[in-house]
């Protein structure tokens, strides 16, 4: 009789396997002689005997686990099964590929801030990536206690860290508590770094910590984006022409505002055309009177009576002796 005895064969492998779960325990039935171990790309099996580590196998493939696994596992710690049958062992199969996993925080983290005595209340989200790097830990933290470890249980741990280290990392960045996404990149590779360090306790190291956005209340989103109106609008000329493009581009159904705005604007702005045309004219017509009055010849401003326009104001005189406006001698 084999090592196994006259057992089926059954086939030792992660049968459902899905990208979000980190590891699957196989565990519970009887490893039986011909039985065959199928190791996937992208993971590593780990027999465990008693509750203890016999051997980590990280090639893939159909290996048989009566000639190629057990002699393995002997040679390696002198292994011994003593049984005739089939041996009750669990072998866990580690997800190695790293997952992404998203993250945002539950309730708004009140940051200190100048003027405002309770804090900014302030919400962020992002990702951050993360995979299995240290085994022995893995499995005396958390395999030994569970079946499967899924990205839902990883998310919920590092969720519970965040409001801690994110408060930690923006007031120790001193950063501009009204520019944190400028600043965003520093105060992530400062969470990642505390993350990992906590998170290598179980076997589980982030790679990355990415802040996608930092979020304020309705109140102060809207006063930020007033003052950024108004420093526009601070350029009368550059918020004319913002106008008018917003109004040429949402012209057909785009806005009654921006409309009455773009209206409003170019209305103005043919007020003073007409009214430069008009000082224009004006003065142009004036200088004309004055230029043609000054070079008309003596002959053509003098007559039988005297002069028909004072030579020295202008003022119309035919037929006086003196001008009545300025009182030079005409005759």
């Amino acid at each position: 009789m084999g090592l196994f005895g006259n057992q089926f064969a059954n086939v030792v492998e992660w049968e459902e396997y899905r990208d979000d779960i980190l590891f699957w325990k196989w565990s519970n039935q009887e490893i039986k002689k011909g039985s065959r171990l199928i190791i996937r790309p992208g993971q590593d099996a780990i027999f465990l005997y008693n509750g203890k580590v016999e051997g980590i196998f990280t090639d893939e493939g159909s290996f048989d686990i009566e000639s190629e696994i057990i002699p393995f596992l002997s040679t390696l710690k002198g292994f011994k099964f003593g049984f005739n049958s089939g041996i009750r062992a669990e072998v866990l199969f580690i997800n190695t590929k790293e997952v992404t996993v998203k993250w945002g925080t539950k309730n708004p983290i009140n940051i200190p801030a100048q003027g405002l005595p309770a804090g900014m209340p302030v919400r962020a989200f992002g990702t951050f990536c993360c995979k299995i790097s240290d085994h022995a830990a893995l499995i005396d933290k958390v395999a030994g206690i569970k079946r499967q470890f899924t990205v839902d249980d990883v998310q919920e741990r590092v969720i519970s860290m965040l409001d801690q280290l994110l408060m930690k990392w923006i007031v120790k960045e001193g950063k501009d508590m009204f520019n944190l996404q400028a600043n965003s990149f520093d105060i992530g590779k400062g969470i990642q770094e505390d993350l990992d360090m906590e998170m290598m306790k179980i076997g589980i190291s982030i790679t990355t910590f990415n802040i996608a956005s930092f979020t304020y209340p309705e109140e102060i989103q809207k006063m930020v984006t007033k003052a950024a109106s108004q420093s526009v609008v601070g350029d009368m000329g550059r918020y004319q022409q913002m106008a008018m493009i917003d109004a040429m581009a949402n012209g057909n159904g785009g806005g009654r505002a921006a409309s009455d705005m773009a209206g409003m604007a170019m209305g103005m702005m043919m007020g003073q055309q007409m009214a430069g045309q008009m000082s224009q004219t004006m003065f142009g017509n004036g200088q004309q009177a004055q230029a043609s009055q000054a070079s008309a010849p003596a002959s053509e401003n003098a007559s039988a009576g005297g002069w028909k326009f004072c030579p020295e104001c202008g003022t119309k005189t035919e037929g006086m002796k003196f001008c009545p406006n300025c009182g030079k001698k005409l005759m």
